[in-house]
């Protein structure tokens, strides 16, 4: 059979949809200034599907250091891989300041987070090695791992007493095998579906029974969480005991690029294994400079941080109250889990964007379990409390649509224009 011809004819989970969805609920466009209120299908809808935590998107004073780096630099600069030819005294700054921030002797600038923690477990493990990690893990982590050729134990989601059976096993594993090997657990800080936060305190309470190192990806943690933006660690006071902590600057920082921070050894160790850098142009100046002017902004500005917390207080507490189930989220990841079929969540869906103006993601199986809808809400610090108003009055009407059938039985008559 045609390798084409086979991938074309089974397009997998998601892609199997993509003649009902595509340009409407996968790959939309928004477009106009990043922010809360963004064009869609030249509509002006009120925008929650963006990881712009701080509302940097667009403050002046990153737009200004952001054209103006590439004005000065160009986009170009530096040509080549850091370590052949694309060093400079920003690229280290940067890492400096970084390191710094999240209380860490030593960082490693990297040019996309996905890649980035994918190369990260790949350098660091071996054949010899065992990974464990929890069972919800983002995808880049699940890439990572794939790419591991030793045994791999996933334990239950934030499950400590599965997380220390599977230490067991993992223990017992390497004494079979010769003790040639080590041990790394992987978790997140904040998982990006659920908003929960990966349970750090319990894990590295674990190391003084446990042999083991820990990898933290913290995405949606740095610069939300903790008392001055450190992330989860700091919130839950074990940061000194994260090995290896990561993050990406398309979050918080709404930036590209990312970074891995520890001790100084294993992170001359990773500079000189880490392939994804190695064999990879190194992040543009402008991105560079760019993220220095928000690293400026993230230490002096605690304000920042304040508004995105009186959003996410206020969208959170007022859906609870209007008896929405938001889960366990711990962070400012808000999902708003509602009983319903596929059909019924694009009908649901047309009508928040067609009729309230409303623009959230939409998540339904094989993400989340059959016969469930899960509306995904990132508040950010641009948003206003009469966003969240506006939303909540918007919520009540269309989850009333959903729980008395309407979705079910009549389509939206904008499912014509998808």
């Amino acid at each position: 059979m045609d390798i084409f011809e086979k991938r074309i004819a089974n397009p997998g989970n998601i892609g199997k949809h993509s003649d009902n969805s595509h340009g409407y609920f996968t790959f939309p466009k928004l477009e106009g200034e990043i922010g809360p209120h963004m064009k869609f299908r030249g509509k002006t809808l009120l925008n929650w599907s963006l990881n712009n935590y701080l509302g940097l998107a667009n403050h002046p004073e990153v737009r200004r250091a952001d054209a103006e780096a590439a004005a000065q630099y160009g986009l170009a600069l530096p040509m080549g891989a850091r370590m052949m030819s694309g060093n400079s005294d920003l690229h280290e700054q940067l890492e400096r300041e970084l390191a710094a921030f999240v209380q860490k002797e030593d960082s490693i600038l990297l040019n996309y987070g996905y890649q980035g923690i994918m190369s990260v477990i790949d350098s660091l493990t071996d054949r010899h090695d065992i990974i464990v990690y929890d069972a919800e893990s983002h995808a880049c982590i699940i890439d990572g791992i794939r790419m591991h050729l030793g045994h791999t134990y996933k334990y239950k989601h934030n499950d400590i007493a599965d997380l220390e059976k599977n230490l067991q096993r993992a223990e017992r594993k390497l004494q079979e095998t010769g003790g040639q090997g080590g041990v790394l657990v992987i978790t997140e800080g904040v998982f990006g579906m659920t908003g929960a936060m990966g349970k750090l305190k319990e894990i590295c309470e674990l190391k003084k029974k446990h042999n083991f190192r820990l990898l933290v990806d913290d995405a949606h943690g740095f610069g939300t969480m903790g008392a001055t933006g450190a992330g989860v660690g700091e919130a839950q006071g074990v940061q000194d005991q994260i090995d290896l902590y990561f993050s990406t600057f398309a979050k918080s920082m709404a930036g590209i690029g990312a970074f891995v921070a520890g001790d100084k050894n294993i992170l001359m160790f990773l500079r000189y294994n880490l392939r994804s850098q190695i064999f990879a142009k190194s992040l543009p100046m402008a991105m560079t400079v760019g993220v220095l002017k928000r690293m400026e902004l993230l230490r002096n500005h605690p304000e920042l941080r304040e508004n995105l917390w009186k959003i996410v207080n206020a969208l959170q507490n007022g859906l609870r109250e209007h008896g929405y189930n938001i889960g366990h989220t711990e962070s400012p990841v808000t999902p708003v889990m509602l009983n319903g079929t596929i059909p019924e969540s694009q009908n649901m869906v047309i009508d928040l964007r067609e009729n309230h103006g409303i623009f959230c993601s939409v998540v339904v199986y094989p993400v989340v379990p059959k016969g469930m809808i899960l509306l995904r809400l990132i508040p950010t610090a641009a948003h206003t409390l009469e966003d969240v108003e506006r939303t909540l009055t918007a919520f009540d009407k269309v989850s009333d649509k959903l729980r008395t059938g309407v979705y079910a039985n009549s389509e939206v008559p904008m499912m014509a224009t998808v």
